[in-house]
């Protein structure tokens, strides 16, 4: 792997995709996507200027249209196609996430790529399913229906920690309800969205459906968000982008969906499986090296069980294997970026003075010194309003705090602005039930943390946001709901007409 295409050649048209071609931007200035793994330059490239999101803007407005007025079998058989042409450049998608991620190898092939082929596999099914509500007489003398029409042009903004998938869930439920699309990528990540996007010409989608401007988020995001002609704006990212996203977008009155952050609690009550537990706790909060907004960073542990958590914890985390992204063996690779890697070991740093790191908490050295890397971290002794506790750090930390009552273990798992997602581990069918009812996350997941299917929405509770990714519920955010009404009693004086003028006869 890793010989199938060179990233330069590749892109040596540029980095924009406007109308069915790879183009350069207009920006006058240039983004290096680099290596996180070794620090080297995978592809330096110009960036988009405000003239090329109008160009892009235009060219979804172009195909619109046509591809609105496409019938979903037509729709459905496109995304089909694009399935299949995801499936046969499975490999090629796996070496350039890693690339430009840091991505173990094994994560991509087996997570990143199965998962939208398999995302893109469901809206193809999806498009034949947007339906109304059953035609009635409500009223007695009408005939109701709902008709779900494409709203128009959407203007997405994705991240980099999944950009990929990311693009995918933008771009899918998009196109699947008639919709074109304008995406925005993350600059440190734009080598596959841009390869989606080419995937779809070459499954026949006609040039226009899907277009991707790589630029900077206060020249081309601010501008795609704010642009006249995009009726919606899909973002994920940090909150506080969101923040502004939604200033920008409700200042032109368009529909807004945000996916936002998390800090997800890992809730664990004294009668769990403790290995179960443990193990389920260093997967969860170790993908994706940490940088993955449902990702387990709070781990509140019932206190008969607290320090042999710990320390099972603390012992797994050092059996992890850090190392080259496309070693099949490496199970940890390094965080996006040096300026990333940094930022959490300053949380780290930080925590010291009034916490305790039981494991990690550093920067290797040795053969991994030049790469972004950071070892997996267990914090314990924090408070619950710590910055530790209360920030989202996106990377390989876990903080664990103790808890002594039911009530007081909720109590503890709603304490943070965020709502994304959140676990609860138990054989107790009726405790893990009260905890799935009260805990306010958009996700709750039982004895386990992180699973995601194409068939269920994601998306999340206060400050992580609203509207759905994924699921059919997504098709609420991409589609215009209309109500029809047919007279059917071709009586022209009508007896309501009597409460504007005339009398009842």
């Amino acid at each position: 792997m890793g010989n199938r295409f060179q990233v330069k050649d590749r892109f040596a048209d540029g980095a924009q995709y406007i109308d069915g071609q790879l183009r350069s931007g207009t920006s006058g200035q240039s983004h290096t996507v680099v290596n996180p793994a070794t620090g080297e330059e995978v592809l330096t490239y110009e960036l988009a200027s405000a003239a090329d999101v109008d160009e892009a803007v235009a060219a979804a407005k172009r195909a619109f249209p046509a591809w609105s007025a496409a019938t979903p079998g037509e729709r459905s058989d496109a995304l089909h196609r694009l399935a299949a042409v995801l499936a046969e450049q499975a490999e090629d998608f796996a070496y350039a996430e890693s690339l430009q991620c840091g991505k173990p190898i094994k994560l991509s092939t087996e997570f990143d790529v199965p998962g939208t082929i398999d995302n893109t596999a469901f809206f193809a099914g999806a498009a034949r399913h947007l339906q109304g509500q059953a035609a009635a007489e409500y009223s007695g003398d009408h005939t109701s229906y709902v008709r779900r029409e494409a709203i128009g042009v959407v203007g997405s903004i994705a991240p980099w920690n999944y950009p990929l998938q990311m693009a995918a869930w933008k771009i899918l439920p998009a196109i699947a309800a008639g919709n074109t699309i304008v995406l925005k990528p993350a600059e440190l990540t734009p080598l596959t969205s841009l390869m989606f996007a080419q995937a779809a010409k070459e499954a026949g989608l006609p040039d226009g459906v899907v277009n991707i401007v790589t630029g900077a988020g206060r020249d081309a995001g601010e501008h795609l968000v704010g642009h006249p002609d995009v009726v919606m704006t899909s973002f994920t990212g940090s909150t506080a982008v969101g923040k502004r996203v939604a200033e920008i977008a409700t200042a032109t009155v368009k529909r807004l969906h945000l996916e936002l952050g998390g800090k997800a609690p890992f809730l664990v009550f004294d009668d769990a499986d403790l290995e179960a537990a443990a193990h389920g706790a260093v997967a969860a909060s170790l993908i994706n090296t940490g940088q993955d907004c449902t990702a387990a960073t709070r781990a509140y542990v019932q206190r008969p069980l607290h320090d042999a958590f710990v320390a099972r914890v603390a012992e797994l985390m050092g059996t992890v294997r850090l190392g080259d992204p496309f070693d099949p063996a490496t199970d940890l690779g390094p965080l996006v970026s040096h300026a990333q890697r940094d930022r959490v070991a300053g949380f780290v740093e930080r925590a010291r003075g009034y916490a305790t790191v039981v494991t990690g908490g550093e920067v290797p050295g040795g053969e991994l010194a030049e790469g972004a890397y950071y070892r997996p971290t267990l914090v314990s002794g924090a408070a619950q309003d710590s910055e530790v506790v209360q920030s989202e750090i996106f990377g390989p930390v876990l903080v664990v705090l103790p808890f002594d009552t039911d009530d007081e273990g909720i109590e503890l798992a709603n304490d943070t602005p965020y709502g994304l997602a959140a676990s609860a581990w138990s054989r107790d069918v009726y405790r893990a039930g009260r905890a799935t009812r009260e805990i306010k996350a958009g996700c709750v997941w039982v004895n386990d943390h992180i699973p995601i299917i194409s068939e269920m929405p994601h998306g999340g509770y206060k400050a992580s946001g609203f509207g759905k990714d994924m699921s059919a519920y997504s098709f609420e955010e991409y589609t215009q709901v209309k109500h029809v009404m047919y007279d059917n009693t071709a009586v022209a004086a009508k007896d309501w007409h009597r409460t504007i003028f005339g009398d009842r006869t």
